[in-house]
């Protein structure tokens, strides 16, 4: 990879990202939005700029050669990150080339499929993290749609982008809530999807913390196996 190395799973991960932010750079652009939908927008854009950064410094500090990846592919990446100004996002154009020019060595679905199973971990947990991305976005504008009564209290994008939060989170503060049939749908949807992200999320956490210590038993038992061998071959040797 022009400017470092992360694993497929990685790498297709960045990909939906902008995908993602592409897609909502061109909705925003082109379709008439209300200033509701707009403020939601803006708001997942600057936490997927974030994303971005973060990977730009990442990338930066694995490649090999910085000043080549800063100056072939590196400024761009950069730039791109910028959330305020409308034409730098569209160089999230140049992400997805170089993204696909770096899966390009895995052709084939099966070796694609094989490269993830190899971290199925990491895999899950980024699959799991772009659909948070997804479904708190997607249940912001969707309940600012249905929201829109007197007694309704999701009034603005801030409103939708904290209640889409506390309930995929399952926290639920109850400051925020939806009050009509439509709404209330699209929560249970939320909550339910929710349970299941964090649920992942936390076995995740659980697996990292637990494998330092079955490594150390596994090592352990390797070590013991070999001393049991080596015994074993001494008595032989004697006995001969």
């Amino acid at each position: 990879m022009t400017g470092g190395s992360h694993s497929h799973s990685y790498q297709l991960f960045m990909l939906g990202l902008c995908l993602y932010a592409i897609a909502a750079l061109a909705v925003h652009t082109l379709a008439p939005l209300d200033a509701s939908t707009i403020e939601i927008l803006d708001t997942a854009d600057v936490g997927v700029c974030a994303l971005f950064f973060v990977d730009f410094c990442l990338t930066l500090r694995a490649a090999k050669d910085k000043w080549r990846y800063f100056y072939t592919w590196g400024w761009v990446d950069l730039l791109s990150s910028i959330p305020a100004i409308s034409f730098l996002r569209w160089g999230r154009v140049t992400r997805v080339v170089r993204i696909l020019r770096v899966l390009r060595g895995v052709r084939a679905t099966k070796l694609i499929a094989s490269a993830l199973l190899e971290k199925r971990a990491q895999s899950v947990v980024l699959a799991a993290l772009f659909l948070s991305i997804l479904l708190v976005v997607f249940a912001s504008i969707a309940i600012l749609q249905f929201e829109t009564g007197p007694a309704a209290n999701i009034k603005d994008g801030a409103d939708a982008i904290w209640w889409a939060f506390v309930t995929i989170t399952t926290v639920g503060y109850g400051d925020r809530f939806p009050v009509t049939p439509e709404g209330r749908v699209v929560a249970a949807m939320l909550m339910t999807a929710g349970v299941g992200l964090f649920g992942t999320l936390s076995g995740f956490v659980a697996s990292w913390f637990l494998a330092p210590r079955t490594r150390a038993e596994e090592s352990e038992i390797a070590q013991l196996r070999t001393e049991i061998r080596l015994l074993r071959e001494h008595m032989e040797s004697r006995e001969q």
